[in-house]
Formats: C-alpha cells, sequence, structure tokens
C-alpha cells in the first residue's frame, strides 16, 4: 500500500485550497516538500513531510465543517470573475476560514449555499449517488395549468441536453405570476430556468430553499449558520467531525436591512428517511 495521501488531497484539507486549485499552485511551483520546490501533484505526503505554500508553513488540517448561507441575488459563485462582480466570497463575514461553495447557484438565483472547509466534503456533497433533492421556490410570468409540466416530469431536452424527470407542483397563482416548487437530483447550468423556457415560460425569481436534509429556514439573506458536528455524522457519516469538538457558536452577522421573507410552502420531507437513531436537527425546519 501507499504510505501517505496526494500532496493535493492534503493542501485541500488544511483549507489552503480546492484540490483542482492546488494541482495549479503545485505545476506553478508555489509548493515546496521537506525544502525543495515540488512541479507534480503526483506526490504523496505523511504527517512527518514538512510542507509549505508561498513559504509559508501548512497550516494544521481543520476538522470537516459545513456552513448555510443565504445567498441573496446579485453575487457570483466563484472565487474570482473576470467581469470584476462581487462573489459570494467578498460578502462572507471575515470571522469564516477559507471555505469552498457546493455546486453553484447563477448570479440571478438566490437562497440555501451550501460551504465547507473539506474538498472531501465537497465532492461527497456533489455526487449524484447521494440521491439528495433540491427543492426551489420559482416564480414564473405566465398563468400554468399543472398539465403543462408533464414533459418536465417526464424529462426534457432543452439546448441538445438532456434533463432528468423533475418534480413540479403548481402551487398558486399571485396576479400575473405562478409560484412552483421544483425538485430536482441535478444541477445542471440554469436548468430550472432552461426548462421552463422550453414550455415557453420566463422564470423571474428562483430560491434554493433545500439541499437534501440541509434547509435555508429562516436564514435570512447574507447570513451564514453552521451546521452542527452530531448532524455531519448523522448525515453524512463523518465520525471524525464530532471527536474532541464541541458545538459551534454563531456566527457574528453583518448588520444588513432585514430582508424579504422567503416564500417556501408544500411538504417538509423531500428526501429519504433518516438512518435509524440518527437525530433531526433544527436545520430541517422548512
Amino acid at each position: 500500500m501507499v504510505e501517505g495521501e496526494r500532496i493535493a488531497k492534503r493542501l485541500s484539507r488544511a483549507g489552503v485550497a480546492s484540490r483542482r486549485e492546488a494541482e495549479r499552485m503545485i505545476e506553478a511551483g508555489r509548493v515546496t516538500v521537506n525544502g525543495a520546490v515540488i512541479q507534480s501533484p503526483a506526490l504523496n505526503v505523511t504527517d512527518t513531510d514538512v510542507i509549505t505554500v508561498d513559504d509559508a508553513p501548512l497550516p494544521q488540517a481543520e476538522r470537516p465543517r459545513v456552513w448555510l448561507y443565504h445567498k441573496p441575488p446579485g453575487l457570483v459563485t466563484s472565487n474570482s470573475d473576470e467581469k470584476g462582480r462581487k462573489t459570494v466570497f467578498d460578502a462572507l463575514p471575515d470571522t469564516l476560514p477559507r471555505v469552498m461553495s457546493v455546486g453553484r447557484l447563477d448570479i440571478n438565483s438566490e437562497g440555501l449555499l451550501l460551504l465547507t472547509n473539506d474538498g472531501g466534503v465537497k465532492r461527497k456533497l456533489e455526487l449524484p449517488s447521494t440521491g439528495w433533492l433540491r427543492k426551489y421556490r420559482v416564480r414564473m410570468k405566465g398563468t400554468p395549468k399543472d398539465e403543462d409540466f408533464a414533459p418536465l416530469r417526464r424529462g426534457i431536452v432543452a439546448d441538445g441536453e438532456r434533463f432528468q424527470p423533475m418534480e413540479i407542483r403548481l402551487d398558486r397563482q399571485q396576479g400575473a405570476n405562478a409560484w412552483i416548487t421544483v425538485g430536482l437530483r441535478e444541477g445542471k447550468n440554469r436548468e430550472i430556468r432552461r426548462a421552463m423556457a422550453e414550455l415557453g415560460f420566463d422564470v423571474n425569481r428562483l430560491i434554493r430553499i433545500s439541499y437534501g436534509p440541509f434547509r435555508l429556514g429562516e436564514l435570512k439573506a447574507g447570513e451564514v449558520e453552521e451546521v452542527r458536528p452530531r448532524v455531519l455524522r448523522d448525515q453524512l457519516g463523518l465520525e471524525a467531525a464530532t471527536e474532541g469538538h464541541a458545538e459551534p457558536k454563531p456566527l457574528a452577522k453583518r448588520k444588513k436591512r432585514p430582508g424579504k421573507p422567503v416564500p417556501q410552502s408544500g411538504p417538509k420531507s423531500d428526501r429519504r428517511p433518516l438512518r435509524p437513531g440518527a437525530r433531526p436537527s433544527r436545520l430541517r425546519r422548512g
């Protein structure tokens, strides 16, 4: 067996960068191991190796952590933007460590965005094999009927790309707009907007309200809340997340003007039952 772990994985666990970003840092000659600059990520390291990044010692790897973030519209879900637009990482509290987003929400969308300090957790949460349902509250222009959404329930092709069947519920008509709830198990680029456009409907507001067992709840726009280690253990099987660590304290919140409440409705259960012995948390309130 090969001893240790890949250097890029070690950098990711230490919160320096995602694994892919770490590989680029290595190729740029920014990483040393035992005093020697390395040029390839194809290297395994152990706890006895001395690693530096940009001449600074590598921080100790933190325990895996996850946060809920209520993304406001108008922010890009990326570390930087070539157009100079503000990103979600520009708006996060200074008390938060370096984090990565789990998946994306486009600039005009809002609602629940998961953040983590661990590249392995990020990949696990993004895998389609988890089977977790992602729910959205969607406002669209027009007066649709329930049968209009039959193609989406079967699966639809938009711009030559196949979308998996969606769960659609028509909630209410509000003037010239209709509110629907959409559930899907994959997250292709602008999937809901593109699928609705195929039916002739224009989406003018899109709010993600849940990601598997994690719910937006009463979190206001711009606020961040850490998921309790016990919940990570129950939902993700991360035993190391609870060993010797106290429950997280709430982050200091930036002063903001009160935001509009997120419209929510419908059944509270949107995923498979909890494992025996797992305890639901207040994060699951919808």
